[in-house]
């Protein structure tokens, strides 16, 4: 059963793999028309084409755009593609902010050293900070100011940006990821209250710990997900289904009244000890 039409587009920025990739397939898969956002290598892209084959399969409009959704041009390219792809008639219902390149420097060297023969680390400078806090966290707002001065936006359209736990609390190596998150957090209650007039509602998903190309860069990913697993009341980790099923459910008219808020799809990991 479709929920959407084909009017309806879902602009997926980071979307060739994780939460974006699933995402696109589920609201692919119900009606919604999708444009993914991806900067990926040559020699990933067979296993790409073959999950972008999938969301081609299911009939509604397609485009996949392997550029830079961090530069102007890429931003300028983007919407000129969407705009002939969507033709007078479409609409940008949903924008899902999931890229994942930010820095994982330490901020900090070690106390001491035993060995001579381990380099000391190289650690994280301002211009590292910067340039990770606006890819995962400020770009947000870049694409939404865009995409409404274009009138490419719907009439009640839907924005997500995904933070995750390090929000709160510190995992080495991730305080530039950390500081992005946080000021996407804040953006995002910015965009509710002040696109709100517009029509647009923006809200945050906060997945638990997910097995994605992104968590495994995280130094002590694996230890990570061990914990998660073994305090999550349902038995598992998060999977980016899970993310994209909820994503879903948030699009449908009946979410229209969510804005502004910080949603957990974890299986209560967050409050289990």
């Amino acid at each position: 059963m479709t929920s959407f039409s084909r009017d309806e587009w879902a602009v997926i920025l980071g979307g060739s793999s994780g939460f974006g990739l699933a995402t696109a397939r589920k609201l692919s898969a119900h009606g919604m028309s999708v444009c993914v956002v991806h900067r990926d290598r040559r020699g990933a892209m067979p296993r790409i084409e073959q999950a972008f084959d999938e969301i081609r399969s299911h009939g509604g409009g397609f485009i996949a755009l392997n550029l830079d959704a961090l530069s102007p041009d890429g931003v300028t390219s983007t919407l000129d593609a969407l705009r002939t792809a969507m033709g007078p008639t479409g609409r940008v219902k949903a924008l899902l902010h999931s890229i994942a390149f930010g820095n994982l420097k330490p901020i900090a060297p070690p106390v001491s050293r035993t060995d001579d023969a381990h380099e000391t680390p190289i650690l994280m400078d301002d211009e590292d900070i910067a340039r990770t806090i606006y890819s995962m966290g400020s770009s947000l707002l870049t694409w939404v100011q865009r995409l409404h001065s274009q009138g490419l936006f719907a009439a009640d359209a839907r924005v997500f940006g995904l933070t995750s736990e390090g929000n709160a609390v510190s995992w080495k190596g991730y305080a530039a990821v950390a500081a992005a998150k946080v000021a996407l957090e804040s953006l995002s209650r910015a965009i509710a209250v002040e696109f709100g007039p517009h029509g647009i509602r923006s809200n945050i998903l906060q997945p638990g710990v997910t097995d994605t190309p992104a968590l495994r860069l995280i130094p002590g990913s694996g230890a990570m997900a061990d914990h998660a697993l073994k305090r999550n009341p349902l038995g598992r980790l998060t999977l980016p289904e899970d993310v994209a099923n909820v994503l879903y459910l948030m699009c449908l008219p009946e979410a229209a009244w969510i804005n502004g808020a910080l949603l957990r799809i974890d299986g209560g990991e967050h409050i289990a000890a």
